[in-house]
């Protein structure tokens, strides 16, 4: 039997993403942007098969290929023909859509490889028997060969995402260690620090072979170069109905960085991004989020297009309009914050498109430290995600106390509401770096600023220095549960809640469940961990993690963990949160906790930081809780991730038709297979071409 953690379950949930009455609010015009915007994300987002494992590419061409021509219902018949149970087709069927919504086959949140839930033979008989094969045996028989084994392999290595002998990554290639990958960061470094990549020269001469530390490296350009050919001509669609100027030059300024690879382009492009305050369609794209990066530095495709939630989007600017009141509350000195706040978008968004592995709650962008401290950022959350993401069933509601899990489920969303607005604004949005730029000046008071935690002078990040570069692997998960803290912290206070219409009984039962849920996900992260790697697979799991066992060490009865037996005989757990001890125990070990992470994180305090961080990280059989132990509970009684359908777009005439699908495996299936449909050949030979190309680097 396969462990259960690497398949997705038939019963797993499927939503449809409500963008309906959003769009139909907008104007031909805005329709228009929204369209192009679109299929630029969608173009862009097929990169992230390439990114995620050497098979993914193949196995998505498989799957299109055969939805292409028989649809899910379709091809029912032609399954139950060649042997299949309708269990097993339905297994197929999740499996499918689950490389759609993951695009790949490694799952996005927790990284771990998911396979189909039949046998191999059944899977290729299907294959065989579909109309795509009858028409192009050759092919498809060419194409199964390439990824069959792959697709059901569950050796160690290939059970979950990492570098060297940890997982596996497309980022380095297959005989490369975390050493290699420290000297190709720094080389980076070097190449960026000495050659010409001012984007007027379009980075011609950061190409070529570089010496650097008696190593030879070779630059090389191009990379994904078709699907940037689609999105930067998408890109130029948008512009003409762009609302201002601010967006065409935003536009202008992706297109150049994904036409000739220039970061410094794509930073320009996300300041003209910042100064396109409160547009009716807001979206992003590029790659920007560095989790999957084994050594946390490299971006990974997204691009989203949503429109805004008027209602809820009033109340997060209520909470910016209070942020330098509350700024000045969070438990570090004066001198470790910003000089001055830059005041952000923040908007309540319905997504309409969002491509890559995953879909979050909110976002805080861009992730350019030195333009959110100088110039400014944006806070996004997307509310028709959080509608159907963290809707719970009582009966599957783990580890809690019967008595808590009806308050649970009726303060679960708009707890999460709160602690999304201050994690994103004022969690991600604090908090300072000390840094000496290239001219030698400092962004402080050297004479003035001391470490309050030992009293010595500060240390800084050097000039071209950044916080991913710097803590690398720990970087995202230790910047997730500083902002989490942020949450946890803030939330306390009346001014806040209010802000939320949260006042009374009912702000008490928002913290409380705040709280509690912090707890448990703690709890829940360690299905994210692997004992055989001692590794961490996703970023805020870690975080909340950690989090439990700052709070577990506070003591004084505020957080209970034990082991139990469940109603069925199996081992559970029991988590409990005493109330009254909150706003004292629960605070004071929070202020303490943050107060240390912002410190290490402003002075560049990579060793300590990682001492701290790791320090609480450890999941071990010793001291007070058997978390090795809890972890197979976890796994045993764990609920699979939902997954989104999303809708397309389609020009009819002068005029854009909103095109939506049932909340179904067979819905999302046949939102990609109809995404593409009419460029889907050439998609899928360059999907093809593209991955032979990078192929020698996985052997």
């Amino acid at each position: 039997m396969v462990d259960s953690q690497y398949y997705l379950p038939n019963d797993i949930g499927v939503s449809a993403l409500d963008c309906g009455e959003a769009f139909r609010l907008l104007s031909p015009q805005e329709k228009m942007y929204a369209h192009y915007l679109s299929r630029a994300a969608w173009y862009g987002g097929l990169a992230v098969l390439l990114q995620t494992s050497p098979e993914s590419a193949n196995i998505f061409v498989l799957l299109q290929k055969i939805f292409r021509k028989q649809t899910p219902a379709q091809l029912e018949q032609v399954a139950t023909a060649a042997g299949l149970s309708a269990e097993e087709y339905q297994a197929f069927l999740v499996y499918a859509a689950g490389l759609y919504a993951n695009m790949g086959n490694y799952k996005s949140f927790g990284d771990t490889k998911f396979i189909p839930n039949l046998p191999k033979e059944k899977l290729e008989a299907l294959m065989k028997a579909s109309q795509a094969f009858q028409e192009q045996p050759a092919e498809m028989e060419a194409l199964w060969d390439s990824c069959s084994c792959p697709l059901f392999s569950l050796e160690d290595k290939q059970k979950q995402l990492g570098l060297g002998d940890k997982g596996i990554t497309t980022y380095f290639s297959g005989n490369c260690c975390l050493e290699d990958a420290e000297l190709a960061q720094n080389n980076e470094m070097y190449i960026y620090r000495f050659t010409d990549c001012a984007v007027d020269g379009e980075c011609e001469s950061c190409c070529g072979s570089f010496s650097f530390e008696d190593k030879e490296f070779t630059v090389k350009r191009g990379d994904y170069a078709s699907l940037m050919e689609k999105v930067s001509c998408s890109l130029k669609q948008a512009e003409a109905y762009a609302a201002n100027e601010n967006q065409r030059k935003m536009l202008e300024e992706y297109r150049r960085s994904f036409t000739f690879g220039s970061v410094d382009a794509h930073k320009e492009g996300s300041r003209y991004w910042i100064k396109d305050k409160g547009p009716i369609v807001e979206s992003y794209i590029g790659f920007i989020e560095s989790y999957r990066d084994p050594f946390g530095s490299r971006g990974e495709f997204e691009g989203f297009v949503a429109v805004v939630n008027k209602a809820m989007s009033e109340r997060f600017a209520k909470l910016v309009g209070s942020a330098e009141v509350l700024l000045p509350e969070l438990p570090w000195p004066r001198e470790f914050e910003k000089d001055t706040f830059l005041k952000p978008d923040f908007t309540s968004l319905d997504v309409l498109t969002f491509a890559g592995s995953g879909i979050p709650a909110g976002i805080n962008i861009p992730n350019y430290d030195d333009i959110r401290q100088s110039e400014g950022f944006k806070n996004v959350s997307l509310g028709n995600v959080l509608a159907v993401a963290y809707a719970t069933q009582k009966e599957k509601l783990t580890f809690l106390e019967e008595e808590d899990k009806d308050l649970f489920i009726k303060w679960k969303g708009p707890s999460f509401e709160v602690q999304v607005g201050l994690h994103e604004l004022l969690g991600h949005g604090s908090g300072k770096l000390f840094v000496q730029d290239d001219k030698g000046k400092f962004n402080f008071d050297k004479s003035k600023v001391t470490n309050p935690e030992t009293g010595e002078p500060v240390s800084l990040f050097l000039h071209l220095e950044t916080w991913d570069s710097k803590f690398s692997t720990i970087a995202s998960s230790y910047e997730e549960c500083r902002a989490e803290c942020v949450g946890l912290y803030l939330c306390l206070k009346n001014q806040v809640l209010s802000i939320f219409g949260h006042d009374g009984q009912d702000a008490e039962d928002v913290v409380y469940v705040n709280w509690l849920s912090m707890v448990r996900a703690g709890l829940l992260g360690l299905e994210f961990y692997t004992p055989e790697s001692k590794s961490w697979r996703q970023a805020h799991m870690q975080a909340r993690f950690v989090i439990l066992r700052v709070l577990l060490e506070a003591g004084e009865g505020l957080v209970g963990l034990e082991e139990v037996t469940g109603q069925d005989g199996k081992p559970d757990a029991r988590i409990t949160l005493d109330r009254s001890k909150i706003h004292t125990v629960g605070k004071n070990a929070i202020h303490r906790f943050l107060c240390k992470l912002q410190v290490l994180k402003s002075t560049a305090d990579v060793e300590g930081g990682r001492a701290l961080y790791d320090g609480y990280s450890t999941v071990s059989d010793s001291g007070a809780h058997n978390f090795l132990r809890l972890r197979e509970t976890v796994l045993l009684r764990k609920e699979a991730r939902k997954m989104f359908v999303q809708a397309n777009t389609r020009v009819s005439g002068d005029s854009v038709e909103l095109v939506e699908y049932e909340g179904s495996a067979a819905g999302l299936i046949q939102s990609f297979t109809e995404r593409f449909q009419d460029e889907a050949e050439q998609l899928e030979a360059d999907l093809l071409e593209m991955n032979r190309r990078d192929a020698p680097c996985w052997c």
